[in-house]
């Protein structure tokens, strides 16, 4: 019988798969310091690779690395991260700024979320995929939105809430593997092992991400209690 509190490391759960998309790690520090949150993004067309990470104060913005090359902005171009006075939110999409504005008016993330649905990219239908942390006290919330068929005729909405273990983060992906056409993302988030630092962390997932298919990643570290965190930002193409 499976442990269900088995964790590996995120690069073992990824290494030697070429597609998982986009994803979104949340968790504890071991020292249980320190909120923790990762977001990647990888892409097979030329549209969705022209792209990279740029920060604006504390939030993260997607941008084209050449302009001339955009076909389609709708789905590429986004905030993946707004950052809070009480948390931060982090997205694959436009939803970003979704779950903000309803928090802002003391809705909830479920509530933004049901208002929202998958990608319209047929055959595809790509999960739209979110998370929100929490910091006082720390918690932190997960969510999937998927097709509920191969038509794309409805949409299915998964939230997951977490008590925070010390070590331990949740990682959550668009995508099982690669595919004609890509097969979404099954079950509930991974249970995943947290390194102790930014470097060691962004390391353990750009290095195992497929090398043809990784775009960019973004990853921080939150000190709970001072508020200051340690980032690391990487961009394919610079």
């Amino acid at each position: 019988m499976a442990d269900v509190y088995e964790a590996k490391t995120i690069g073992e759960i990824i290494k030697g798969n070429p597609y998982v998309g986009r994803g979104i790690v949340c968790g504890l520090t071991a020292d249980g310091g320190r909120a923790v949150f990762a977001y990647f993004i990888m892409g097979r067309s030329e549209n969705s690779r022209n792209r990279v990470f740029i920060e604006e104060g504390d939030d993260l913005r997607t941008a084209p690395f050449d302009p001339a090359k955009v076909k389609d902005p709708s789905l590429i171009i986004y905030y993946p991260v707004r950052t809070m006075k009480d948390g931060v939110i982090v997205t694959n999409g436009d939803q970003t700024d979704t779950v903000k504005e309803f928090l802002s008016r003391g809705r909830s993330f479920s509530d933004a979320l049901a208002t929202r649905e998958f990608e319209p990219d047929a055959p595809n239908f790509t999960p739209r995929i979110s998370a929100r942390l929490n910091y006082e006290p720390f918690t932190y919330e997960m969510s999937i939105l998927k097709s509920a068929d191969a038509a794309g005729t409805g949409c299915n909405r998964f939230t997951f809430s977490y008590s925070p273990v010390p070590g331990i983060g949740h990682f959550l992906h668009t995508y099982e593997t690669d595919g004609d056409p890509i097969p979404t993302f099954r079950g509930e988030p991974e249970r995943v092992i947290l390194q102790d630092s930014v470097r060691e962390l962004s390391y353990d997932i750009w290095e195992n991400l497929d090398p043809d298919n990784k775009i960019s990643l973004y990853v921080r570290y939150i000190d709970l209690k001072a508020g200051r965190y340690d980032r690391e930002l990487i961009n394919k193409y610079k």
